[in-house]
């Protein structure tokens, strides 16, 4: 079975990705001698797990990453029930934050876990975390219970996708990694936008706890199989606890978190609870810089035992990569977020209607990212895909951005396909980059530096564009004749033909229409704004690395029976030479002899 211990093995270089044969100018990172004992390229080619047993494996894993990726979505329609339960409007925006603020900060320092320890227990544990704060919510009494158990549940997501991607390295070799990470892709898209549907149905046919409830069996059935099924050995040697606690990066860790968090409360009160000239928005976003600068120098001072080992920074594709999917996941939750608002606003559809609405974007996320992952199986090669995906969704976000209050059924479907299929074609390739150009050791490093920038450039540009949208919208409002603007702004979408005059309401669609476009071109630019990954990403091929992967383990595998081999000779020779009247005791005792006949 594989090893756990996650030493270097073998990393390609970006100059012989690229077609040539020279050897890596880093030979720090990529050993041109394959190395033992621990971490060499024969660990990673170690007998992997039957095809049964992976793909129960697997399918547990994606349960997990479903809750995770739901989680983040499912509570949006949720909300107004929760609020009157409670009573607790004023609570609204920690729901979704809190979450966040917990999650967004730990995804870094789940990279340097998962890079010293057990991946199979690591994974366990976060789950066990994520379903401790699954049911704190479900049974919270108050709004202050539920604000808890929502931090609790992003505290073990952090570490639940990119410990899935981590795994895979472990039980699946390389060149079929790419069929799973696009399922691993597709279920958390598919999640991501199917959440308010489900949080819509779930709140009005059952209870809006079933929105945490359903996680609970879900994780459950995902321990127990990979308690019976996953078996990743750990052959390092364990440090002192001092030690391991130097390792983690303590000093790095004391600065990313609050940094993260600083700018995360400030893009939750800005513009919304406070201006955004407002001191206490200000002194977050000044925190934010100064804590942002002293912990790059600390990753720098601290090298191999930083959070983010500068040495990764300077392979082109991890850059890209990090790039891309910044932009990537801040588009896609920005349109995910007001897609819906778009159909509850302007076409008068339910919460849970508007979920339904989206499912086109569901289906061509879920096809692309599947056809993606197999067709680099196949051929080896994704650089492709981050362009063709690129291009697809500038146009689909674009041809959205054209919506107006009287757009048919036919445009809204297709343009949302063409911007599904865009999607799910890019998202996962910066994290099948990483598995391609790190060592094993490594990987877990690098996937969590995609995920962190997912997710960041997710928070970060749901509140510029909700900014552009209530900017638009305020300013619009002001210029129709009989109506409040800051009572309009103030009212859900679902309520606009309910508390709006009819002799006022087309006018008032028409400045909502347009304030929704506004937010939409915020998504258009950062659909764009891709291109900054895909041109610096270098054209890796799956095929020669796993070529090379594969040689190289049978050169150290050869190496070492050698080795062996020389080793037990010896110690014959050296047996023999002790045994009495051997064949050395003989040739000693001859030429005694000789020396005694040449003295007489």
């Amino acid at each position: 079975m594989v090893s756990t211990q996650l030493q270097p093995a073998m990393s390609i270089s970006e100059t012989s990705a690229e077609g040539s044969n020279r050897e890596p100018k880093n030979h720090q990172d990529i050993p041109s001698t394959p190395q033992k004992p621990n971490g060499s390229p024969a660990d990673e080619e170690d007998e992997y797990p039957s095809k049964s047993r992976v793909l129960v494996t697997v399918f547990a894993m994606m349960l997990t990453s479903f809750c995770v990726a739901l989680d983040r979505t499912i509570i949006a329609t949720a909300i107004p029930v929760i609020t009157n339960h409670f009573n607790s409007l004023g609570d609204v925006g920690w729901y979704a934050s809190a979450y966040l603020l917990t999650m967004a900060p730990l995804m870094l320092i789940m990279g340097r876990i998962y890079k010293f320890y057990n991946p199979k227990w690591v994974y366990m544990v976060c789950i066990g975390i994520f379903e401790i704060g699954s049911l704190v919510c479900g049974v919270a009494p108050n709004s202050t219970a539920l604000i808890i158990g929502r931090a609790i549940a992003g505290m073990g997501s952090a570490g639940i996708m990119s410990g899935a991607i981590v795994i895979v390295v472990y039980i699946i070799p390389l060149q079929k990694r790419p069929a799973y990470t696009g399922m691993f892709g597709m279920v958390f898209a598919v999640a991501s936008v199917a959440g308010p549907l489900l949080g819509g149905v779930f709140t009005d046919k059952v209870s809006w706890r079933w929105c945490f409830y359903i996680n609970l069996p879900l994780g459950g059935v995902t321990m127990a199989i990979l308690a019976l099924t996953l078996k990743v050995r750990n052959d390092s040697t364990k440090a002192p606890l001092k030690e391991q606690i130097h390792q983690l990066d303590p000093l790095g860790t004391l600065f990313i978190l609050p940094a993260v968090i600083c700018l995360l409360l400030a893009l939750q009160w800005g513009g919304t609870t406070y201006s955004w000239s407002n001191a206490r928005i200000v002194v977050l976003l000044v925190l934010f810089g100064v804590l942002s600068i002293v912990f790059v120098y600390i990753q720098h001072w601290r090298q191999e035992l930083a959070t983010i080992p500068p040495r990764l920074m300077k392979h082109r594709a991890i850059v890209a990569g990090t790039c891309y999917s910044f932009f990537s996941g801040a588009e896609m939750m920005a349109l995910v977020y007001f897609l819906p608002i778009w159909f509850q606003a302007i076409k008068g559809a339910s919460a849970v209607h508007s979920g339904i609405m989206n499912i086109p974007a569901v289906l061509g996320i879920s096809i692309s990212s599947m056809f993606a992952g197999f067709s680099t199986r196949k051929f080896g090669y994704f650089t492709h895909f981050l362009y063709i995906s690129c291009v697809m969704t500038t146009v689909g976000a674009g041809l959205i951005s054209t919506f107006t209050t009287s757009t048919a059924h036919p445009k809204w479907i297709g343009y949302q396909v063409l911007w599904g299929l865009g999607l799910g074609f890019g998202m996962q390739q910066p994290s099948v980059a990483a598995q391609t150009i790190l060592s094993r050791k490594d990987v877990s490093t690098g996937v969590s530096m995609m995920f962190f920038s997912q997710t960041l450039g997710g928070a970060i540009f749901v509140s510029v564009a909700n900014n552009v949208f209530d900017n638009k919208l305020a300013s619009g409002l002001r210029g129709v004749p009989g109506i409040d603007a800051n009572f309009v702004t103030h009212i859900g979408a679902t309520d606009l033909r309910r508390v709006v005059a009819p002799q006022y309401l087309h006018a008032v669609l028409v400045v909502y229409n347009q304030a929704l476009r506004n937010a939409f071109y915020v998504c258009v630019a950062l659909a764009a704004a891709t291109i900054l990954g895909c041109v610096p990403m270098p054209w890796l091929s799956l095929k020669k690395a796993a070529e090379k992967q594969k040689a190289e383990a049978q050169a150290a595998k050869a190496e070492k029976e050698e080795a062996a081999a020389a080793t037990d000779a010896q110690k014959n020779d050296g047996d023999a030479s002790s045994v009495p009247g051997s064949s050395g005791e003989a040739n000693q005792h001859h030429a005694e002899e000789e020396k005694k006949l040449a003295r007489v």
